[in-house]
């Protein structure tokens, strides 16, 4: 077991205590995040490590906006329950760092072949449901996260931001055609109370060996 103990490394983080993390660590983490698997060697992945925190502020108050923009008009029961978890998604500012992982283009193999027969949209959208650009992407986050841990540091994979994903894209300035916000994640030194993970379904429950 002791041979894969970097996996247990790895606890969803959301207390942090202060101080940087060297921009050799960060490049070390993210160099691990590229040798991620990448089908047909698209590596379609793209990192922005924000550091600066009036830029980070920014981030969380653009999701801020875009949640109460999204519910008005809507029951206030509906309303309500978002609101209440409204703030969690920003605790990435509790970090020194803020990594965003954004996905790029990548051709969906046997997809234009379907179009050219054309085959039904149906057809083509059981087959775009693999979404194997974005498998590549989450291969590298996991890297990311994995290395991290494994250096010391605390991560925690966050989507629930994408809501306001084209506001977080515009106020970090980041643009590279074809390439949207994926996930991101916080990045710092834990608090020790935070390195913990929820129990996992018992191996056998997800778990079928065909011989």
């Amino acid at each position: 077991m002791e041979a894969l103990d970097f996996i247990y490394k790895r606890h969803s983080v959301r207390k942090f205590k202060v101080g940087e993390v060297p921009n050799e660590d960060i490049r070390k983490i993210i160099q691990a995040a590229t040798r991620a698997p990448s089908g047909k060697n698209r590596q379609n992945w793209h990192f922005v490590v924000v550091k600066n925190r009036e830029i980070i502020e920014k981030m969380s108050k653009a999701i801020e906006n875009k949640g109460k923009a999204l519910v008005e008009g809507l029951p206030e029961e509906k309303s309500r329950d978002f609101l209440k978890f409204l703030p969690f998604y920003s605790f990435f500012t509790k970090a020194p760092v803020t990594v965003l992982v954004f996905a790029g283009p990548y051709p969906t193999t046997g997809a234009d072949l379907l179009r050219a027969k054309n085959a039904p949209e149906e057809e083509v959208a059981e087959l775009e449901k693999h979404n194997p650009g974005i498998q590549n992407v989450a291969a590298a986050m996991e890297n990311l996260l994995l290395a991290a841990a494994n250096l010391g540091y605390g991560t925690c994979w966050m989507t629930g931001p994408n809501f306001a994903a084209k506001e977080i894209q515009e106020a970090v300035g980041f643009e590279k055609e074809g390439y949207y916000l994926a996930a991101m994640t916080p990045l710092g030194v834990p608090e020790e109370k935070e390195l913990w993970s929820p129990e996992r379904k018992p191996l056998d429950e997800v778990l079928d060996i065909i011989e």
